[in-house]
């Protein structure tokens, strides 16, 4: 182990120690907004973006995305379904619809609830231009201004919170350095509670946060081993990320009126087991991404200046679990949520 290592491991653990972590139609007769069925609310990135992030800065909305389902780009991270779509089919609702749109579809859609997810931003400010997760929760506070969503509508909601890496991406792209880490990563569990909190106090009774799933498994971080092992490293970051996100939402829980308000999605758990055991969901490929680029400087989707791809395209993306360098495919995400829904998931959420 280089010192690196061995600084960066004493600082885990100190920090620790000083811390003490597919829509599915509803039923008939739900035709009008304000419905006493629940409704669900996303907040977060890329894992749960269905089609916010504009198509001028997204490789979501260009082939070969979207190839499984709908078959065409339509702006999710994958080739087909993301996690928020399976979300929703937990809870026997339509995919809510990005927020971007709610203007321009039909009112009754509204009711299912709303995406307000952006690919690549954070809790805080990451490159993108996107809005982080304070801008994403103000844009709905702005709705319930609006009378769009009522607090009747929001006391029988679900939000759902993902954060899944891009302020580690941001901090380390931006030269962020190793034994600065973990305070960082105290910074980034402070303001998702703070997000979390912000939620509540608008109305919500029910929150749902997704840990954080295991970095260094991402194609970005096993590509230098040419897709075959792990980086431990990297897992040792999320692990101290979501032993603190487990003991805020714990203080929160213990805080609140109703001791269960705040949940968290065991999304290291999901990945893991499906990565330990991918034959069990007909997975034969569990590091590899389905679509990459021909050499480093490309990535799935990408094209030259004629037009050219510059990107190949796996045979069978349902027997991969990596779409990309960072995402599932909609096997995978479909393989993750059969393992949540053996935990339980149904309970989680309601």
């Amino acid at each position: 182990m280089d010192s690196h290592n061995q600084l960066f491991i004493l600082l885990c653990v100190s920090l620790l120690l000083l811390s003490g972590q597919m829509g599915l139609q509803v039923e008939a007769g739900r035709h009008h907004l304000h419905h006493p069925s629940r409704e669900l609310f996303i907040f977060g990135d890329s894992y749960v973006d269905t089609g916010n992030t504009p198509k001028s800065q997204a490789g979501s909305w260009k082939q070969p995305y979207g190839i499984t389902f709908p078959r065409k780009p339509a702006g999710r991270f994958s080739d087909g379904r993301v996690l928020s779509d399976f979300i929703a089919k937990t809870l026997g609702l339509r995919s809510p619809i990005p927020y971007k749109f709610r203007k321009i579809v039909p009112k009754h859609y509204l009711k299912y609830g709303m995406n307000f997810a952006y690919g690549g931003t954070g809790v805080f400010d990451t490159s993108t231009s996107g809005p982080n997760m304070t801008a994403q929760i103000d844009s709905f506070n702005q709705l319930i201004q609006e009378n769009v969503y009522t607090p009747s509508d929001l006391s029988k909601s679900i939000a759902y919170v993902s954060v899944s890496g891009n302020d580690y991406n941001f901090y380390l792209a931006t030269n962020g350095s190793l034994p600065g880490f973990p305070s960082f990563i105290a910074s980034v569990v402070k303001q998702t509670t703070a997000d979390l909190i912000h939620l509540q106090s608008i109305g919500f009774k029910r929150i749902v946060v997704g840990a954080l799933q295991p970095l260094g498994c991402l194609p970005l971080a096993t590509a230098q081993t040419s897709f075959q092992s792990c980086n431990s490293t990297f897992n040792d970051l999320v692990t101290l990320h979501n032993n603190l996100l487990n003991q805020s939402v714990t203080k929160l829980n213990q805080e609140s009126n109703d001791h269960n308000t705040f949940t968290i999605l065991d999304l290291f758990d999901g990945f893991r087991t499906v990565l330990n055991n991918p034959s069990s969901h007909n997975i034969k490929e569990r590091l590899k991404p389905c679509c990459f680029g021909v050499s480093s400087e490309y990535n799935c989707g990408s094209v030259d200046e004629n037009n050219v791809k510059k990107y190949l395209v796996c045979e069978n993306p349902e027997s991969t679990f990596f779409w990309d360098r960072l995402h599932p495919t909609q096997a995978g995400w479909n393989a993750v949520y059969s393992e949540l829904e053996k935990k339980d998931l149904y309970k989680l959420l309601y």
